[in-house]
């Protein structure tokens, strides 16, 4: 929502930060077109920009300081917080509630079966009601880099809502002590009167909708 109302580009990348790379690598090893300066983001809130190609701590400091300085710029005026930001944000924008859960030590072969069973329901899930939850979409994304033309495949189950919502899960080490299903989840809410919520009360839902869709408790 921010990019396009803004006329910005927007990279919906895979796990790793050397899809990032590419993009910030897209003129001076590429020759394609110059998307710098960019911003860099990730689940875990690990953010960066051009000049490295890591999440930089140092970097979000000061990009925040510069965030407030620019809101601050009167000395008279009463202090623009972090706080006012972000809810003003959200206001004009919505908030995207998340949370992630870790479901550790999997055996590889049950947790290839909720995988393998998600991948069965995407024809039946496709316009499916859940509550106020409509599916809109159901696939495994798929990214084609638009800067080297690779493609990586099988980057995880999503469960895009009409909403703007969505449920991913994804599979992660496969060997050793067992396998670990990652289930990420995100609301998305423009109600005025719902953007303050706890988290876990925002996505209480949506976790049940999770565990139904994938048979998680089930099959491990």
């Amino acid at each position: 929502l921010v990019a396009k109302k803004l006329n910005l580009n927007l990279f919906e990348t895979p796990t790793g930060w050397k899809f990032f790379g590419n993009v910030m690598d897209s003129k001076t090893l590429f020759g394609s077109v110059n998307y710098n300066p960019m911003i860099c983001g990730e689940e875990s809130f690990g953010t960066g920009s051009n000049h490295i190609r890591e999440k930089d701590g140092l970097w979000a400091v000061l990009a925040w300081l510069s965030i407030l300085a620019h809101y601050n710029k009167d000395p008279n005026a009463p202090l623009v917080h972090v706080e006012d930001i972000v809810k003003a944000h959200w206001k004009e924008y919505g908030r995207n509630y998340y949370s992630r859960y870790d479901y550790e030590g999997v055996s590889s072969s049950n947790a290839n079966a909720v995988i393998d069973n998600l991948r069965k329901s995407f024809e039946s899930l496709n316009g499916k009601s859940f509550g106020t939850f409509q599916v809109k979409e159901a696939d495994e994304f798929t990214y084609y880099d638009p800067i080297d033309g690779s493609v990586s495949s099988r980057q995880g189950i999503r469960i895009l809502f009409t909403d703007g919502s969505r449920i991913i899960f994804r599979l992660s080490g496969t060997a050793g002590s067992g396998a670990t299903i990652r289930v990420y989840l995100e609301k998305y809410e423009n109600n005025p009167e719902l953007l303050n919520q706890i988290t876990s009360s925002a996505l209480e839902n949506l976790v049940q909708i999770a565990l139904e869709i994938s048979r998680i408790v089930e099959l491990t």
